[in-house]
């Protein structure tokens, strides 16, 4: 009986609300939709700095992101994670008690997915949260607050990241309903600054082409790798 309601539950789904979407964009899209801001900034700075952009470099930069975001969200997440469950429940180790059935060793890249995970967790607030402090130097109220000292930006990232971390405890639904409306406005700023620059220069569209990513990694002029160390764009 308790496994035909299990198998009831699980058929029927979650069911989709907008509350659900708004605390979904304040947890998981915000560090998704702000990464490739970082990773256009490593491009530009390993390649020369803004005066040494040049339109091929856009375009293949560009096509790299926009690949790298459908792959992981729709290939990885979609297609893969979300239709490998156990009850509902996800995560490497719900997924392992699926699998070991078929054998024990498959424990070991369970314990490797965990550490990565564990890995992904520590890194990508640090990341985050340094590099967009130090974002703030590109204006003047920031730069008066900071300046060089590189001893600021790790002070002010501490205390953002344990502030983070005290009010985690209010659990993942409060967090994402405090920054899901931020998150919100956040997009509409960027899908709107987007929408103008797009609608001035249509060529643009070109970064579609997945061709351009791959011409960009292949060229010897460019060092697109130095960018891909931002963690959160390929968790």
């Amino acid at each position: 009986m308790s496994d035909r309601k299990a198998s009831a539950s699980h058929s029927s789904g979650i069911p989709l609300s907008a509350g659900m979407l708004l605390v979904t964009l304040g947890v998981v899209y915000g560090d998704i939709g702000t990464s490739p801001m970082y990773v256009m900034k490593a491009i530009v700075n390993g390649n020369g700095g803004i005066n040494s952009v040049t339109e091929e470099l856009i375009l293949g930069a560009l096509s790299l992101v926009i690949w790298t975001i459908t792959l992981v969200t729709t290939l990885k997440y979609v297609v893969v994670a979300m239709r490998a469950d156990n009850h509902g429940e996800g995560g490497i180790f719900a997924l392992y008690s699926l699998v070991r059935t078929c054998a024990r060793w498959l424990i070991l890249p369970a314990m490797v997915g965990g550490a990565a995970l564990l890995a992904d967790g520590i890194l990508t607030p640090a990341v985050t949260v340094t590099t967009a402090i130090e974002g703030l130097r590109t204006v003047s109220f920031g730069y008066a607050l900071i300046g060089d000292s590189q001893t600021k930006v790790v002070v002010i990232t501490i205390a953002i990241i344990c502030a983070l971390y005290f009010v985690q405890k209010a659990g993942t639904s409060s967090i994402g309903k405090l920054f899901g409306p931020i998150m919100t406005l956040w997009f509409l700023f960027l899908g709107g600054a987007g929408l103008i620059h797009f609608a001035g220069n249509l060529g643009v569209i070109r970064a579609f082409n997945p061709l351009r990513g791959l011409m960009f990694l292949a060229s010897p002029t460019w060092k697109p790798r130095m960018a891909w160390l931002s963690p959160s764009l390929c968790s």
